[in-house]
């Protein structure tokens, strides 16, 4: 699964729905081509958050999605 699948997939979890019933565009909210581009860099000293309706999502370089302060998904 992409790394943009398992932030979406970590988002119906807090939302507790199944992710083919949220319905929300992460790129609406965020530079989807930046998280592809943190989650590829050799690095892992680096976080990006942001807001999607009624959830904080938290992306991080040590490949943790952690949504309104709950750890969610760990990325593949």
């Amino acid at each position: 699964m992409s790394v943009l699948g398992e932030i979406v997939e970590a988002i119906a979890e807090a939302k507790g729905v199944d992710s083919a019933e949220l319905e929300i565009q992460l790129q609406e909210y965020v530079d989807t081509d930046a998280i592809r581009s943190l989650v590829a860099h050799q690095g892992d000293s680096w976080s990006l958050q942001f807001e999607t309706p009624n959830h904080i999502v938290r992306v991080t370089g040590h490949n943790v999605v952690i949504v309104d302060g709950s750890e969610r998904q760990r990325l593949a």
